[in-house]
C-alpha cells in the first residue's frame, strides 16, 4: 500500500511515516516503479506496536531496541519488562518530587493568607516565597 493509504489506516500523517522511518523504528520500504513507497502488511502492524509502545512510556530509541532485540534473539519480553521496570521507577520518582512540589505550594499558599501585602518590603519581590 502507498503511504497516504497506510496513514490513513494507521491513524497517522504521512509525515509521520517518514519520521518513523528515519527514526529506524518502520522499516524503509520497497518502492514502485514510479517511485511510490510501497508498504506490506507488516508496515500497520509495526505502527501499532510503536504507537502503543510510545504510550506506555517508550521512547523510540527504546523502541528500536526492542525490534532489534526481536530480530536478532526472538521474543523480547524480558527486555521489554526491564524497560517497563526502569519507566515504572522514573515515574515513581517523578511522582515523588510533584508531591513534594505541591506540598511547597501548598505550603506557601497558606503562608499567603497569614500575610499582609502591606508588610511586604521594598528591597524584595514577594514576601510570600522568601528569598533567603
Amino acid at each position: 500500500m502507498q503511504i497516504g493509504e497506510l496513514a490513513k489506516r494507521a491513524g497517522v500523517t504521512t509525515k509521520a511515516l517518514r519520521f518513523y522511518e528515519q527514526a529506524g523504528v518502520l522499516p524503509r520500504p520497497a518502492r514502485t516503479a514510479t517511485g511510490y513507497r510501497d508498504y506490506d502488511g507488516t508496515a500497520l502492524a509495526r505502527l501499532a506496536f510503536v504507537r502503543a509502545a510510545q504510550a506506555a512510556g517508550l521512547t523510540l530509541a527504546e523502541i528500536r531496541t526492542v525490534m532489534a532485540v526481536r530480530e536478532d534473539q526472538g521474543p523480547p519480553c524480558l527486555h521489554v519488562t526491564a524497560l517497563l521496570d526502569r519507566h515504572a521507577a522514573t515515574l515513581d520518582e517523578r511522582i515523588a518530587e510533584l508531591q513534594a512540589t505541591r506540598a511547597e505550594v501548598r505550603r506557601l499558599r497558606n503562608r499567603a493568607a497569614t500575610l499582609d501585602p502591606s508588610a511586604c518590603l521594598e528591597d524584595g519581590v514577594c514576601h510570600i516565597i522568601p528569598s533567603g
